[in-house]
Protein backbone atom coordinates (compact mmCIF):
# COMPACT_ATOMS: atom_id res chain seq x y z
CA UNK A 1 0.00 0.00 0.00
CA UNK A 2 1.52 3.34 -1.09
CA UNK A 3 2.02 6.21 1.45
CA UNK A 4 -1.05 7.74 0.12
CA UNK A 5 -3.56 5.09 -0.02
CA UNK A 6 -1.98 4.87 4.10
CA UNK A 7 -3.44 8.97 4.44
CA UNK A 8 -7.35 8.39 3.10
CA UNK A 9 -7.42 4.95 5.00
CA UNK A 10 -6.99 3.26 8.22
CA UNK A 11 -4.37 1.13 7.04
CA UNK A 12 -0.50 2.23 7.58
CA UNK A 13 2.12 0.50 10.29
CA UNK A 14 3.61 3.73 11.70
CA UNK A 15 1.96 6.91 13.35
CA UNK A 16 2.99 9.25 10.72
CA UNK A 17 0.04 9.05 8.08
CA UNK A 18 -2.69 9.03 11.14
CA UNK A 19 -1.00 12.02 12.02
CA UNK A 20 -1.49 13.31 8.38
CA UNK A 21 -4.57 12.42 7.75
CA UNK A 22 -5.84 13.52 11.32
CA UNK A 23 -4.32 17.34 9.65
CA UNK A 24 -6.01 17.41 6.56
CA UNK A 25 -9.22 16.62 8.12
CA UNK A 26 -8.76 19.24 10.51
CA UNK A 27 -7.81 21.66 8.14
CA UNK A 28 -10.94 22.95 6.80
CA UNK A 29 -12.31 23.17 10.30
CA UNK A 30 -10.00 25.61 11.32
CA UNK A 31 -10.86 27.93 8.71
CA UNK A 32 -13.47 28.66 11.51
CA UNK A 33 -10.70 29.82 14.10
CA UNK A 34 -10.39 33.05 11.83
CA UNK A 35 -13.49 34.18 13.04
CA UNK A 36 -12.09 35.78 15.85
CA UNK A 37 -10.20 37.50 13.65
CA UNK A 38 -12.96 39.43 11.76
CA UNK A 39 -12.49 42.44 14.01
CA UNK A 40 -8.96 42.79 13.02
CA UNK A 41 -9.78 42.31 9.24
CA UNK A 42 -12.69 44.55 9.19
CA UNK A 43 -10.44 47.57 10.65
CA UNK A 44 -13.18 47.93 14.16
CA UNK A 45 -9.61 47.21 16.15
CA UNK A 46 -6.02 47.83 15.68
CA UNK A 47 -2.67 48.24 17.20
CA UNK A 48 -1.54 46.44 19.76
CA UNK A 49 -5.08 45.03 20.46
CA UNK A 50 -4.72 43.56 16.81
CA UNK A 51 -1.53 42.02 17.77
CA UNK A 52 -2.67 41.03 21.20
CA UNK A 53 -5.37 39.22 19.61
CA UNK A 54 -3.66 37.30 16.78
CA UNK A 55 -1.04 36.00 19.17
CA UNK A 56 -3.74 34.97 21.15
CA UNK A 57 -5.14 33.10 18.52
CA UNK A 58 -1.72 31.64 17.10
CA UNK A 59 -1.33 30.03 20.88
CA UNK A 60 -4.79 28.50 20.99
CA UNK A 61 -4.59 27.12 17.62
CA UNK A 62 -0.67 25.42 18.54
CA UNK A 63 -1.92 23.96 21.53
CA UNK A 64 -4.97 22.62 20.14
CA UNK A 65 -2.82 21.15 17.20
CA UNK A 66 -0.62 19.85 19.51
CA UNK A 67 -3.41 18.16 21.82
CA UNK A 68 -5.07 16.59 18.42
CA UNK A 69 -1.94 14.98 17.01
CA UNK A 70 -0.29 13.77 19.98
CA UNK A 71 -0.35 9.81 20.61
CA UNK A 72 -3.27 7.91 19.44
CA UNK A 73 -3.80 5.99 22.44
CA UNK A 74 -7.24 7.00 23.37
CA UNK A 75 -7.53 5.23 26.31
CA UNK A 76 -3.78 6.15 27.87
CA UNK A 77 -3.23 9.67 27.18
CA UNK A 78 0.21 11.06 28.87
CA UNK A 79 -0.06 13.69 31.20
CA UNK A 80 1.14 16.92 29.63
CA UNK A 81 -1.94 15.86 27.17
CA UNK A 82 -4.53 16.60 29.95
CA UNK A 83 -2.30 19.99 30.85
CA UNK A 84 -2.57 21.24 27.71
CA UNK A 85 -6.75 20.38 27.75
CA UNK A 86 -6.42 22.79 30.77
CA UNK A 87 -4.74 25.22 29.74
CA UNK A 88 -6.97 25.22 25.98
CA UNK A 89 -9.43 25.40 28.28
CA UNK A 90 -8.56 28.55 30.18
CA UNK A 91 -7.96 30.00 26.91
CA UNK A 92 -11.27 29.39 25.69
CA UNK A 93 -13.43 30.82 28.57
CA UNK A 94 -11.23 33.76 29.20
CA UNK A 95 -10.15 35.03 25.80
CA UNK A 96 -14.17 35.72 24.99
CA UNK A 97 -14.31 38.16 28.04
CA UNK A 98 -10.54 39.85 28.09
CA UNK A 99 -11.66 40.55 24.05
CA UNK A 100 -15.17 41.26 24.76
CA UNK A 101 -16.24 39.39 21.53
CA UNK A 102 -18.72 36.92 21.03
CA UNK A 103 -17.01 35.51 17.82
CA UNK A 104 -14.31 34.19 20.42
CA UNK A 105 -17.03 32.00 21.69
CA UNK A 106 -16.31 29.83 18.72
CA UNK A 107 -13.61 28.65 20.72
CA UNK A 108 -16.04 26.55 23.02
CA UNK A 109 -16.87 24.35 19.97
CA UNK A 110 -12.93 23.25 19.41
CA UNK A 111 -12.82 22.35 22.69
CA UNK A 112 -15.93 20.05 22.97
CA UNK A 113 -14.73 18.13 19.75
CA UNK A 114 -11.60 17.37 21.66
CA UNK A 115 -12.92 16.23 24.83
CA UNK A 116 -14.81 14.17 22.86
CA UNK A 117 -12.50 12.37 21.41
CA UNK A 118 -10.13 12.53 24.36
CA UNK A 119 -12.26 11.42 26.96
CA UNK A 120 -13.84 8.31 27.65
CA UNK A 121 -18.04 8.65 27.38
CA UNK A 122 -19.03 9.56 30.63
CA UNK A 123 -16.17 12.20 31.34
CA UNK A 124 -16.73 13.52 27.89
CA UNK A 125 -20.48 14.39 28.58
CA UNK A 126 -19.53 16.54 31.09
CA UNK A 127 -16.84 18.11 29.37
CA UNK A 128 -18.94 18.97 26.65
CA UNK A 129 -21.95 20.00 29.10
CA UNK A 130 -18.95 22.34 30.53
CA UNK A 131 -18.06 23.94 27.06
CA UNK A 132 -22.01 24.96 26.71
CA UNK A 133 -21.86 26.67 30.23
CA UNK A 134 -18.80 28.50 29.15
CA UNK A 135 -20.59 30.00 26.10
CA UNK A 136 -23.71 30.26 27.80
CA UNK A 137 -21.96 32.20 31.02
CA UNK A 138 -19.06 33.94 28.99
CA UNK A 139 -22.04 35.08 25.99
CA UNK A 140 -24.08 36.63 28.95
CA UNK A 141 -21.63 38.21 30.26
CA UNK A 142 -20.57 40.25 27.22
CA UNK A 143 -23.77 40.50 25.83
CA UNK A 144 -23.56 38.26 23.03
CA UNK A 145 -26.90 38.10 20.83
CA UNK A 146 -29.15 34.83 21.80
CA UNK A 147 -29.39 33.45 18.23
CA UNK A 148 -25.69 32.93 18.30
CA UNK A 149 -25.90 31.55 21.81
CA UNK A 150 -28.34 28.97 20.53
CA UNK A 151 -26.46 28.52 17.64
CA UNK A 152 -23.54 28.16 19.62
CA UNK A 153 -24.94 26.21 21.87
CA UNK A 154 -26.23 23.45 19.20
CA UNK A 155 -23.13 23.31 17.79
CA UNK A 156 -21.08 22.67 21.22
CA UNK A 157 -23.27 19.61 21.52
CA UNK A 158 -24.26 18.08 18.50
CA UNK A 159 -20.49 17.90 17.39
CA UNK A 160 -19.99 17.18 21.05
CA UNK A 161 -22.08 13.82 20.78
CA UNK A 162 -20.95 13.30 16.69
CA UNK A 163 -16.84 13.11 17.47
CA UNK A 164 -18.31 10.43 20.25
CA UNK A 165 -19.24 8.27 18.23
CA UNK A 166 -16.02 8.92 15.68
CA UNK A 167 -14.19 8.18 19.05
CA UNK A 168 -16.31 4.72 19.75
CA UNK A 169 -15.65 4.05 16.24
CA UNK A 170 -12.23 4.00 16.24
CA UNK A 171 -11.88 2.30 19.98
CA UNK A 172 -13.94 -0.51 18.37
CA UNK A 173 -11.26 -0.61 15.04
CA UNK A 174 -8.41 -0.61 17.37
CA UNK A 175 -9.75 -3.51 19.34
CA UNK A 176 -10.56 -5.15 15.84
CA UNK A 177 -7.25 -4.96 15.09
CA UNK A 178 -5.58 -5.99 18.30
CA UNK A 179 -8.39 -9.38 18.48
CA UNK A 180 -6.92 -9.92 14.89
CA UNK A 181 -3.21 -9.64 16.07
CA UNK A 182 -4.35 -12.49 18.86
CA UNK A 183 -6.15 -14.83 16.47
CA UNK A 184 -3.55 -14.79 14.28
CA UNK A 185 -0.89 -15.70 16.81
CA UNK A 186 -2.50 -18.01 18.48
CA UNK A 187 -3.37 -19.60 14.61
CA UNK A 188 0.40 -19.33 14.48
CA UNK A 189 0.83 -20.91 17.89
CA UNK A 190 -1.64 -23.57 17.13
CA UNK A 191 0.02 -24.76 13.98
CA UNK A 192 3.02 -25.15 15.42
CA UNK A 193 1.84 -27.28 17.98
CA UNK A 194 0.56 -29.52 15.58
CA UNK A 195 3.05 -29.49 13.42
CA UNK A 196 5.60 -30.48 16.67
CA UNK A 197 2.97 -33.41 17.58
CA UNK A 198 2.98 -34.66 14.60
CA UNK A 199 6.69 -34.82 14.18
CA UNK A 200 6.96 -36.57 17.06
CA UNK A 201 4.21 -38.91 16.17
CA UNK A 202 5.84 -39.14 12.77
CA UNK A 203 9.45 -40.05 13.67
CA UNK A 204 8.51 -41.91 17.15
CA UNK A 205 7.07 -44.54 14.94
CA UNK A 206 9.23 -44.37 12.20
CA UNK A 207 12.81 -44.01 14.03
CA UNK A 208 12.03 -46.98 16.31
CA UNK A 209 11.24 -49.56 13.04
CA UNK A 210 14.96 -47.93 11.83
CA UNK A 211 16.26 -48.67 15.28
CA UNK A 212 14.74 -52.13 15.50
CA UNK A 213 15.73 -52.50 11.41
CA UNK A 214 19.09 -52.16 12.35
CA UNK A 215 19.88 -53.91 14.93
CA UNK A 216 18.51 -57.03 13.78
CA UNK A 217 20.54 -56.15 10.94
CA UNK A 218 24.00 -55.89 13.26
CA UNK A 219 23.12 -59.22 14.54
CA UNK A 220 22.19 -60.48 11.03
CA UNK A 221 25.59 -58.89 9.57
CA UNK A 222 27.77 -60.97 12.27
CA UNK A 223 25.97 -64.75 11.43
CA UNK A 224 26.90 -63.47 7.44
CA UNK A 225 23.01 -64.28 7.07
CA UNK A 226 21.67 -63.21 3.54
CA UNK A 227 19.23 -61.78 5.04
CA UNK A 228 21.11 -58.59 5.68
CA UNK A 229 20.77 -56.98 2.56
CA UNK A 230 16.30 -57.20 2.73
CA UNK A 231 16.79 -55.48 6.27
CA UNK A 232 19.18 -52.76 5.04
CA UNK A 233 16.71 -52.20 1.98
CA UNK A 234 13.78 -51.92 4.54
CA UNK A 235 15.63 -49.52 6.48
CA UNK A 236 16.24 -47.42 3.84
CA UNK A 237 12.63 -47.67 2.62
CA UNK A 238 11.65 -46.76 6.22
CA UNK A 239 13.56 -43.67 6.48
CA UNK A 240 12.39 -42.74 2.48
CA UNK A 241 8.90 -43.01 3.90
CA UNK A 242 9.19 -40.88 6.72
CA UNK A 243 10.96 -38.53 5.19
CA UNK A 244 7.76 -38.13 2.85
CA UNK A 245 5.54 -38.21 6.32
CA UNK A 246 7.70 -35.65 7.79
CA UNK A 247 6.82 -33.07 4.72
CA UNK A 248 3.28 -33.85 4.57
CA UNK A 249 2.93 -33.01 8.52
CA UNK A 250 4.49 -29.76 7.95
CA UNK A 251 2.21 -29.09 4.61
CA UNK A 252 -0.93 -30.54 6.87
CA UNK A 253 -2.14 -32.28 3.88
CA UNK A 254 -1.30 -35.76 4.97
CA UNK A 255 -4.38 -37.40 6.64
CA UNK A 256 -3.92 -41.01 8.91
CA UNK A 257 -5.17 -43.77 7.33
CA UNK A 258 -6.49 -46.39 9.76
CA UNK A 259 -6.44 -49.07 7.62
CA UNK A 260 -2.52 -47.89 6.85
CA UNK A 261 -1.85 -47.60 10.41
CA UNK A 262 -3.10 -50.94 11.05
CA UNK A 263 -0.66 -52.80 8.41
CA UNK A 264 2.44 -50.92 9.48
CA UNK A 265 1.69 -51.53 13.04
CA UNK A 266 1.47 -55.62 12.09
CA UNK A 267 4.73 -55.27 9.87
CA UNK A 268 6.03 -52.98 12.82
CA UNK A 269 5.24 -55.38 15.52
CA UNK A 270 6.65 -58.56 13.71
CA UNK A 271 9.98 -56.93 13.17
CA UNK A 272 10.23 -56.32 17.20
CA UNK A 273 9.04 -60.07 17.30
CA UNK A 274 6.04 -59.24 18.96
CA UNK A 275 2.73 -61.25 17.61
CA UNK A 276 0.22 -59.38 16.42
CA UNK A 277 -3.77 -60.06 16.91
CA UNK A 278 -5.40 -57.47 15.20
CA UNK A 279 -9.61 -57.31 15.37
CA UNK A 280 -11.81 -54.73 14.01
CA UNK A 281 -15.69 -54.91 14.22
CA UNK A 282 -17.81 -52.45 12.33
CA UNK A 283 -15.67 -50.93 10.66
CA UNK A 284 -14.83 -48.67 8.58
CA UNK A 285 -15.04 -45.30 10.68
CA UNK A 286 -16.35 -41.99 10.04
CA UNK A 287 -13.66 -39.54 8.33
CA UNK A 288 -12.74 -37.83 11.63
CA UNK A 289 -12.65 -41.10 13.91
CA UNK A 290 -10.72 -42.84 11.39
CA UNK A 291 -7.79 -40.31 11.72
CA UNK A 292 -8.19 -40.18 15.50
CA UNK A 293 -8.02 -43.93 15.75
CA UNK A 294 -4.89 -44.19 12.91
CA UNK A 295 -2.74 -42.39 15.27
CA UNK A 296 -4.32 -43.84 18.46
CA UNK A 297 -3.13 -47.38 16.73
CA UNK A 298 0.59 -45.50 16.09
CA UNK A 299 1.17 -44.06 19.26
CA UNK A 300 0.05 -47.27 20.96
CA UNK A 301 1.96 -49.76 19.15
CA UNK A 302 5.07 -47.58 19.40
CA UNK A 303 5.18 -47.51 22.97
CA UNK A 304 4.65 -51.09 22.43
CA UNK A 305 7.73 -51.44 20.45
CA UNK A 306 9.92 -49.44 21.90
CA UNK A 307 9.26 -50.20 25.76
CA UNK A 308 7.06 -53.37 27.20
CA UNK A 309 9.71 -55.91 25.86
CA UNK A 310 6.81 -57.95 24.59
CA UNK A 311 5.82 -61.13 23.14
CA UNK A 312 2.20 -60.21 22.27
CA UNK A 313 0.25 -57.53 21.26
CA UNK A 314 -3.73 -57.05 20.75
CA UNK A 315 -5.57 -54.39 18.87
CA UNK A 316 -9.12 -54.37 19.43
CA UNK A 317 -11.41 -52.17 17.47
CA UNK A 318 -15.78 -51.71 17.48
CA UNK A 319 -17.63 -49.05 16.47
CA UNK A 320 -21.11 -49.10 17.41
CA UNK A 321 -24.15 -47.07 18.40
CA UNK A 322 -22.64 -45.96 21.27
CA UNK A 323 -19.43 -45.02 19.65
CA UNK A 324 -15.52 -46.12 18.96
CA UNK A 325 -13.92 -47.78 21.31
CA UNK A 326 -10.01 -49.34 20.63
CA UNK A 327 -7.82 -51.53 22.97
CA UNK A 328 -4.71 -52.15 22.67
CA UNK A 329 -3.19 -54.79 25.09
CA UNK A 330 0.24 -56.39 25.21
CA UNK A 331 2.07 -58.86 27.82
CA UNK A 332 4.85 -56.85 28.19
CA UNK A 333 6.09 -55.21 31.72
CA UNK A 334 4.06 -52.97 33.34
CA UNK A 335 6.30 -50.00 33.77
CA UNK A 336 7.90 -47.43 35.02
CA UNK A 337 8.87 -46.16 31.44
CA UNK A 338 8.19 -44.03 29.11
CA UNK A 339 7.78 -41.02 31.08
CA UNK A 340 8.70 -37.96 30.56
CA UNK A 341 11.26 -35.76 32.04
CA UNK A 342 9.30 -34.24 34.76
CA UNK A 343 7.61 -38.11 35.59
CA UNK A 344 4.76 -36.69 33.99
CA UNK A 345 3.14 -38.68 30.79
CA UNK A 346 4.99 -38.33 27.58
CA UNK A 347 4.15 -35.89 24.97
CA UNK A 348 3.15 -38.84 22.89
CA UNK A 349 0.43 -39.95 24.90
CA UNK A 350 -0.41 -35.93 26.49
CA UNK A 351 -0.87 -35.32 22.41
CA UNK A 352 -2.97 -38.25 21.80
CA UNK A 353 -5.13 -37.58 24.40
CA UNK A 354 -5.26 -33.56 23.37
CA UNK A 355 -6.57 -34.91 20.03
CA UNK A 356 -8.67 -37.50 21.95
CA UNK A 357 -9.81 -34.76 24.28
CA UNK A 358 -10.65 -32.48 21.53
CA UNK A 359 -13.39 -35.02 20.02
CA UNK A 360 -15.11 -35.92 23.35
CA UNK A 361 -13.48 -38.52 24.06
CA UNK A 362 -11.32 -40.34 26.74
CA UNK A 363 -7.92 -41.99 27.25
CA UNK A 364 -7.20 -44.68 29.93
CA UNK A 365 -4.14 -45.98 30.31
CA UNK A 366 -2.76 -48.61 32.90
CA UNK A 367 -1.22 -51.93 33.49
CA UNK A 368 -3.45 -55.07 33.52
CA UNK A 369 -2.46 -57.23 35.92
CA UNK A 370 0.19 -56.06 38.64
CA UNK A 371 3.50 -55.69 36.82
CA UNK A 372 2.63 -57.20 33.92
CA UNK A 373 0.98 -56.45 30.59
CA UNK A 374 -0.08 -52.68 29.64
CA UNK A 375 -3.54 -51.64 28.42
CA UNK A 376 -4.01 -47.90 26.13
CA UNK A 377 -8.09 -47.67 25.64
CA UNK A 378 -9.39 -44.82 23.83
CA UNK A 379 -13.12 -44.39 23.87
CA UNK A 380 -15.11 -41.57 21.62
CA UNK A 381 -18.54 -41.33 22.06
CA UNK A 382 -20.84 -41.31 18.49
CA UNK A 383 -22.41 -37.52 19.72
CA UNK A 384 -19.63 -35.91 21.26
CA UNK A 385 -19.63 -34.98 24.93
CA UNK A 386 -17.57 -32.72 27.20
CA UNK A 387 -15.26 -35.42 28.98
CA UNK A 388 -14.54 -35.89 32.28
CA UNK A 389 -10.75 -35.47 33.55
CA UNK A 390 -9.81 -37.70 36.09
CA UNK A 391 -6.45 -38.63 37.39
CA UNK A 392 -3.10 -36.34 37.00
CA UNK A 393 -1.02 -37.72 34.09
CA UNK A 394 -2.40 -35.28 31.26
CA UNK A 395 -4.62 -33.08 30.30
CA UNK A 396 -7.95 -35.29 29.55
CA UNK A 397 -6.81 -38.66 30.47
CA UNK A 398 -7.87 -41.01 33.11
CA UNK A 399 -5.68 -42.89 34.96
CA UNK A 400 -5.76 -45.93 36.45
CA UNK A 401 -4.29 -47.03 39.45
CA UNK A 402 -0.66 -47.96 39.63
CA UNK A 403 -0.31 -46.52 35.38
CA UNK A 404 2.92 -45.80 35.71
CA UNK A 405 3.98 -46.56 32.10
CA UNK A 406 3.07 -43.91 29.77
CA UNK A 407 4.28 -43.23 26.52
CA UNK A 408 7.44 -41.02 26.04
Amino acid sequence: MSRLARVFTFGGTDDSPARLRRLMGMSLGLIYLFYPLSDVTDGRVSGAQAVWRVIALAVFVAVYLTVVLGPRDLDRHPRWMFALLGVATAMGAAFPLLFGSSTWLALAVYLAIVYAMALQPRRALLAIAGMAAIVVVDGNLIGADGDMLWTLLLQVVTLGVLFMSVRNTRVLIDQLRQARSEAVRLAAAEERLRIARDLHDLLGHSLSLIVLKSELAGRLSEQASPKVAQEVADIESVARQALVEVREAVTGYRRRSLADELDGARAALAAAEVAPTIRTADTPLPADLDELFAWAVREAVTNVVRHARATRCEIELSYDEAGAVLEVTDDGRAGPYGKAPGGGAGSGLTGLTERVNAAGGTVVAGPVTAGTGFRLRVTVPRVPRVPRVTGTTGPGLTRTPDADRLTA
